[in-house]
């Protein structure tokens, strides 16, 4: 049962080590995602700011709050504090030259005009990456509209994925886009805010996902390429692995999945075959036999 809680405040609050620990366990359950003893202090305050603003009276009926809630209110607001979401456009922008020069080329070889491309940006945090996928491809692929190409989002954050359908950046944002770009796909609201155009807003299917979980994940088939870039780093290697083979599932054979540039799929899992395109190492599920 561990150490009797005591009442918390976001300006007083230590949880005992059972508590911390219970609150790993039980996070890492839902979401995958493992706190290590550094996280202590992040974690610690996060709660406390929790605790403080549901009038729990303590850890414990805090945590029965996001056990048994319901609505599962009060257990996506806590998601939405605890994951970070820093990203930016045309991060690690080798892998859309990649999909653009390699992936796509060779997934649609065989498909007639007017066929369907789906691309899959998990997780898409405020959807820098996806829109930077749409504009991307809308530059560079000269067969962009011979296909009908859907582009996914999800996160598990819903705040995050709220401000990706708005679709309004700062200046920092949008830095590495070019004047041009700037000025085609983007509307200027002053003070170093920019929305981008309605018609790339409404291209973007927009979903909350959990990568961990089955029955989120079945909703999802017939994936072209997964771009699925510094998430796996926050798993252990139990979940990565699960994850990704939930993900395989979802791909069409032949499909691709993307990971950061910090992350392997050698160490994960053995059913991809890793494919080289340019300097870019990506992963590939076997095409079926002919």
């Amino acid at each position: 049962m561990g150490s009797p809680s005591r009442q918390t405040s976001a300006s007083d609050s230590s949880l005992t080590p059972d508590e911390y620990q219970k609150f790993c366990e039980f996070f890492y359950r839902k979401t995958g995602i493992l706190f290590n003893d550094k996280k202590g202090y992040f974690v610690d305050r996060r709660i406390a700011e929790r605790i403080e603003k549901t009038g729990s009276e303590c850890f414990r009926d805090y945590f029965a709050l996001l056990r048994f809630q319901a609505s599962g209110a009060e257990w996506q607001e806590l998601v939405n504090v605890m994951t970070v979401n820093e990203t930016y456009f045309l991060r690690e922008d080798y892998q859309f030259e990649a999909l653009v020069r390699g992936m796509l080329p060779e997934l649609v070889g065989k498909r007639g005009i007017g066929d369907t491309v789906r691309i899959w940006s998990a997780p898409c945090s405020t959807g820098e990456e996806p829109y930077s996928i749409a504009i991307y491809i809308l530059e560079n692929w000269k067969r962009s509209d011979d296909f009908a190409i859907e582009i996914l989002a999800s996160d598990i954050d819903s705040k995050v994925l709220a401000a990706a359908q708005l679709g309004i950046f700062g200046e920092r944002s949008i830095q590495r886009l070019s004047p041009t770009l700037r000025r085609k796909y983007f509307t200027s609201l002053g003070d170093d805010r920019f929305q981008i155009i309605r018609e790339l807003r409404e291209s973007i299917d927009f979903a909350r996902i959990n990568v961990v979980d089955k029955s989120h994940m079945s909703r999802y088939s017939k994936i072209d390429v997964i771009f699925c870039r510094n998430l796996l780093i926050y798993f252990d290697d139990m979940s990565r692995r699960e994850t990704v083979e939930l993900m395989y599932e979802c791909l069409t054979p032949g499909g691709f999945i993307c990971l950061g540039h910090s992350e392997s799929m050698s160490r994960i899992s053995s059913l991809f075959v890793p494919r080289k395109f340019g300097d870019t190492i990506v992963y590939q599920k076997a095409p079926t036999a002919n």
